[in-house]
């Protein structure tokens, strides 16, 4: 059960945040809040796993400033890059 909720529900609710939280109440985003915050624990994490390996097709998309802690952010007008946390061209 532990592997559906991780794989399907978790999956649904992380990847379509930034649309239904703009939306939601002061009382669904304190209960949602948890659930904001795993989404950022992930993200950061996998982020820095590219970082970490030279060898990952998506190394050379994150660079990071002299700081070491945060990432530079990309600057572009295509949208693939901009919608995507792994952009691909098509």
């Amino acid at each position: 059960m532990v592997h559906f909720y991780s794989s399907i529900i978790e999956s649904i609710l992380t990847s379509s945040i930034t649309i239904w939280y703009t939306a939601a109440t002061a009382k669904d985003k304190s209960r949602l809040q948890r659930h904001s915050d795993l989404y950022t624990s992930r993200t950061l994490r996998h982020a820095g796993k590219i970082v970490a390996d030279p060898s990952h097709p998506g190394h050379k998309l994150f660079e990071t400033l002299p700081s070491g802690r945060r990432l530079r952010s990309i600057r572009t007008k295509i949208s693939c890059h901009k919608n995507s946390f792994f952009p691909i061209r098509h």
